[in-house]
């Protein structure tokens, strides 16, 4: 964890810990089945991937986001709250970007404290008012303080890995190969482990995403003191999101995993299911608990 003023979080820890443990073995087993019947391509699709997602992660959510970096002149008011928020966590600023969609909703991407980018909505500028805009901020710096952005990065390379291999061995007509031996086709054989892996490793990230999303609202809260205002901007984000039009939702919807809260179309989908995020009630009794806390004489 970076040296901040933001509350360590042991539980936060352990679990990016464990995940990073649990991933470890996953990428262990899809490595040997690639670097076994594909040799030096298996090495090399492996090492492109680790190098395209290491490098290119942070750009490629800002890009697919809309997203552009602004200066102090451009965005006075936003660089004005990362400044107070970073003096006060004692801890580097990002650099602050602005998405230009009615999508309520900030995140934090970048791979090292060094590279991260803090990114607010123009949806949700114009919707918050500044306590609650600094509340929904300093939930996004924790994750760059805690470095979970770092570890997700890592984290979600396994899962990247393995649907890349499912979908292209059902649309390379890998049917046709078999082994020398008669044994299994070696399209079978890649096409179940890439499926088993990504479904583990799609199910070990939402864990985790899930309890780093409580932990930088108790962060957060703590560091400005306001629980409340971080409450307020959930509830006024989540029921804004109702109005957004469905279309303009599903557009933004593959970023969820980054999002302050997520942005989940109507009808059915995995995102229901396996939410990214806690459910709204479990964040907000997490928040009234804190403020509970901060309130009681000492």
């Amino acid at each position: 964890m970076s040296r901040s003023r933001y509350r360590s979080d042991p539980g936060l820890a352990a679990r990016m810990g464990l995940t990073m443990f649990l991933l470890g073995l996953l990428f262990v087993v899809l490595g040997v089945v690639l670097v076994n019947y594909f040799h030096t391509l298996g090495f090399i699709l492996i090492a492109g991937f680790l190098v395209a997602q290491w490098f290119f992660s942070d750009r490629l959510a800002l890009y697919g986001m809309g997203g552009r970096v602004v200066t102090p002149e451009e965005a006075p008011e936003l660089h004005g709250i990362v400044d107070r928020l970073c003096a006060i966590a004692d801890m580097p600023k990002p650099r602050v970007a602005i998405a230009d969609t009615d999508v309520p909703n900030a995140f934090a991407t970048g791979r090292t404290a060094k590279k991260a980018v803090v990114c607010a909505t123009t949806g949700l500028m114009r919707r918050l008012d500044e306590r609650e805009l600094e509340g929904v901020l300093s939930h996004e710096l924790s994750h760059v303080a805690h470095r979970d952005v770092t570890v997700m990065t890592i984290a979600s390379f396994v899962g990247v890995l393995a649907g890349f291999l499912t979908r292209m061995v059902l649309w390379s007509g890998m049917g046709r190969r078999r082994d020398n031996n008669n044994g299994p086709p070696v399209w079978l054989i890649v096409l179940l482990v890439s499926v088993v892996v990504y479904a583990l490793s799609f199910l070990l990230t939402r864990a985790l995403s899930r309890y780093r999303e409580l932990a930088a609202d108790r962060a957060g809260a703590f560091l400005t003191g306001q629980p409340s205002t971080l409450a307020s901007a959930l509830v006024k984000i989540s029921g804004e999101m109702a109005r957004i039009p469905a279309r303009d939702l599903r557009e933004v919807e593959p970023f969820n995993a980054f999002f302050f809260t997520p942005a989940i179309s109507p009808g059915f989908s995995l995102s229901s299911i396996f939410s990214t995020h806690p459910p709204l009630n479990k964040r907000l009794d997490q928040l009234g608990r804190i403020a509970t806390e901060l309130n009681r004489p000492s």
